[in-house]
């Protein structure tokens, strides 16, 4: 798998910010076929860093309905792989340019 195919996007939340101050610890979005190894090398070559570790997490799908006016709405949230990235002492990642 060619590495500009494994990043999706950055996950920013206010538990990700917090951990990126804290610890050097970034989240991204990342394609569900990637395993731990092609996630590093995307972001040691994208990023320029190195990379300490790398823990993966499949989020599964969630049901979603909504009332309106029509009736209930029904559908469904699809699921995806995010990777909690730690970097080395010193590196640091400048996701907000």
């Amino acid at each position: 798998m060619k590495a500009a195919d494994v990043l999706i996007a950055p996950i920013l939340t206010e538990k990700v910010n917090s951990q990126m101050e804290k610890g050097s610890r970034y989240t991204f979005e990342v394609d569900k076929r990637a395993n731990k190894l092609e996630v590093k090398s995307a972001v040691e070559e994208f990023y320029g860093v190195k990379v300490r570790d790398v823990n993966t997490i499949i989020v599964p799908a969630k049901n979603k309905s909504r009332f309106t006016k029509a009736g209930v709405l029904r559908g469904r949230k699809s699921g995806y792989k995010k990777a909690i990235v730690t970097l080395a002492a010193g590196d640091s990642i400048d996701l907000f340019q």
